[in-house]
């Protein structure tokens, strides 16, 4: 069966339009008129509105912009998006080439990729069978945000991919970026309008992007450049590895074949003495690109050879990002605000008279701490070298004593210099403010009722190695906190199936479950509500440590600093912590309210003979099939056995389940003794 002439004619628009797209983004080399294209993608649209079951989700139409959204889906990264590493100075890149030198035991040279380090945003792209189905916000490097609709309406980026022979499922890792000219041009319109401007090209495309109406998003004028591959499927793993360049250059150019735009200033370096030339070149051509960057970002380019480095946190040990220096301007400290954090940090903040400073408006600066006041031996009302550190966080940088005029007294008052005084009490509640022993930072104490904390403190009582409140997420405990329906996490225990209802888009059963959910949660284990307390730095095995020795709550809150370093793995630190939690008046009531709603049973004290694995430190790791790591956990410690997260030479057992990686490795290393699930499972069964 033959297709239609208006299918064919849809079909050659999309030939046409793919075509001019390829030519005009990746190529940059066009080869018809503005106008010319206008007019054939303005012929596709109305063949599309009227036989709509002709149109696809490839079709170049797409970048006109759709549906508007009511909100964002969340995308889990199969491959984590990671963040990278920043150096500042040529011993801090020295340093740098020295661990990943030493790491492969290679001192001959190695080949970096060279790139301009865009200031835009991190976005990946998956293609099926050739056609872009998603595209996603880093996020938090492991869950970001469904922006498909929006990313479709980039010009840039292909809704096909051209050739043949590439893997089923791609996923194309890039930035998302404002060009200077559009950045511009959406300024002054927004001036015409007496609408606000955008401070610089990167705020204006994250904005573009989490535009619930794609429509929006296509009047902008993104663009992408891809900088790397994320997962690559087929039925075959064999079939990737093949397809695949072991060279990262080359999988870009791999990437530039299929459509994918490539920025065309990276480079391949043979070596890491040509980063510097590489560095300063863009550095002295950066006012003339068309897009903004902050720096330029060098990866090892062999993928075997990142492979070995491996990774460290949330960032590759094999690629850096070598920052351009910082832009600095003189201001005026006009004076010092405390802001009390989620943690209980209370952090000095400046407030300046507003500069311009590498494309952005200052205005405030974080001070740090203490330390930090005392080393600038900065005052109110001094003038200040302000820079915006990696062109990011505004920073002072030092004083300008200089300009400090020497009688101040021929000032008015409110000009003289004043010392900064940090408050001995917290800004929010006005509970007593701490400096733990080798800390710089002052922290509030009032950790279960201050209001700047309140939120995650009640996050934390409510989560699942907490009270596990079931139906109580992080959304819905702001909700409570910002309808004032809670202050404390006292109050959880004192709502009503009416009261939760009252909150936005929470049905009835929903309410009802957070009910039971409560309810349920009104009985635990003495270890869970002393963990659920939030009080610093007692985790898990601290809160099973104090019960299992004190055995009630009461003797807890009234034990001294001495009498808590006798606890296992309990030092003065987390002693003093303990110590100063309770003293607290506002902690010791909410304390007491919690008393009076939950309970736990009574915990007897265990013989030698009913802990045989006790002084025997564990270390579970990879993916237990058969228990839960909780379940394991708890097992392994109520045999007086201790769980760790970290191998070290002190480490007895180490729990290698699946996918067991880096700590399986340093344990064998070690010659430490290693289990598998089934070698747990028959130890705990020995002793139950």
């Amino acid at each position: 069966m033959t297709d239609s002439p208006i299918e064919n004619r849809i079909k050659q628009l999309h030939q046409l339009l793919q075509d001019y797209n390829h030519q005009y983004y990746v190529l940059d080399e066009p080869s018809v008129p503005d106008a010319e294209y206008d007019g054939l993608m303005k012929e596709l649209i109305q063949l599309e509105t009227s036989y709509p079951k002709l149109k696809t989700i490839d079709s170049p139409s797409q970048k006109v912009g759709g549906k508007a959204l009511a909100s964002f889906s969340q995308v889990t990264h199969k491959i984590p998006m990671l963040s990278l590493d920043n150096v500042f100075s040529d011993e801090e890149w020295l340093a740098f080439v020295k661990r990943i030198t030493d790491k492969l035991l290679n001192n001959k040279s190695i080949m970096f990729c060279a790139e301009p380090k865009l200031d835009g945003l991190a976005v990946s792209l998956r293609y099926d069978n050739g056609i872009l189905v998603q595209a996603a916000t880093r996020g938090d490097g492991a869950v970001g945000e469904n922006i498909t609709e929006n990313v479709r309406t980039i010009k840039s980026i292909p809704l096909k991919l051209i050739g043949d022979g590439f893997p089923k499922v791609i996923e194309v890792r890039g930035e998302v970026f404002m060009p200077k000219a559009s950045f511009d041009m959406l300024n002054q319109q927004a001036i015409k309008k007496g609408d606000k401007t955008f401070a610089n090209p990167r705020n204006a495309a994250a904005g573009s992007l989490r535009q619930l109406d794609s429509k929006v998003t296509a009047s902008r004028n993104l663009a992408f450049y891809a900088y790397g591959v994320g997962f690559v499927g087929d039925d075959e793993i064999t079939l990737n590895e093949q397809w695949l360049s072991d060279s990262h250059y080359k999988r870009l150019e791999q990437l530039k074949s299929l459509g994918i735009p490539m920025c065309p200033e990276v480079k391949l370096l043979d070596n890491s003495t040509l980063v510097n030339d590489f560095y300063l070149h863009i550095l002295s051509v950066r006012d003339e690109l068309s897009y903004e960057i902050d720096g330029t970002v060098f990866k090892v380019d062999s993928i075997g050879q990142q492979k070995k480095l491996g990774f460290v946190a949330r960032a590759p040990r094999w690629a850096t990002a070598y920052k351009f220096p910082a832009q600095e301007e003189t201001t005026k400290l006009l004076d010092v605000e405390f802001q009390v954090g989620r943690t209980g940090a209370i952090t000095p903040v400046a407030r300046l008279e507003p500069k311009f400073v590498g494309g952005v408006t200052v205005s405030n600066a974080t001070l740090h701490n203490q330390d930090e006041i005392d080393r600038l031996g900065i005052k109110i009302n001094d003038f200040v070298t302000i820079r915006r550190a990696g062109d990011v966080i505004p920073q002072i940088v030092n004083v300008q004593t200089a300009k400090r005029v020497k009688e101040q007294s021929t000032l008015p008052v409110d000009e003289q210099l004043r010392d900064i005084i940090f408050p001995k009490h917290c800004p929010v509640c006005q509970s007593s403010v701490i400096r733990a022993e080798g800390e710089a930072v002052l922290r509030c104490t009032g950790g279960l009722f201050c209001g700047a904390q309140r939120k995650e403190a009640i996050k934390h009582f409510s989560s699942r190695k907490a009270l596990d409140i079931d139906g109580l997420g992080d959304k819905l405990v702001e909700q409570l906190v910002d309808e004032q329906l809670i202050k404390t996490p006292a109050d959880l225990f004192k709502l009503t199936e009416l009261d939760v209802s009252t909150i936005e888009r929470m049905g009835h059963k929903s309410a009802q479950n957070l009910i039971n959910g409560i309810k349920i949660a009104k009985t635990t284990t003495l270890p869970k509500f002393i963990y659920a307390l939030g009080i610093r730095e007692v985790g898990e095995t601290t809160a099973a440590n104090l019960a299992n020795y004190f055995f009630v709550l009461d003797t807890i809150k009234t034990a001294t600093v001495e009498e808590l370093q006798k606890v296992p793995d309990v030092g003065v630190i987390v002693a003093k912590n303990i110590v100063q939690f309770f003293q607290q008046t506002h902690n010791k009531e909410v304390v007491s309210e919690l008393e009076a709603a939950i309970s736990w049973p009574i915990i007897e004290e265990k013989s030698e003979e009913q802990q045989p694995l006790k002084d025997k430190v564990f270390v579970l790791t990879g993916t237990l099939n058969q228990m839960g790591r909780s379940e394991a956990k708890a097992a392994l410690q109520a045999l007086g056995a201790k769980v760790s997260g970290s191998v070290s030479a002190k480490t007895h057992y180490l729990v290698a389940g699946e996918k067991a990686g880096s700590k399986l490795t340093k344990a064998q290393d070690l010659g430490i003794n290693i289990l598998n699930e089934n070698d747990m499972i028959a130890l705990i069964g020995k002793y139950e």
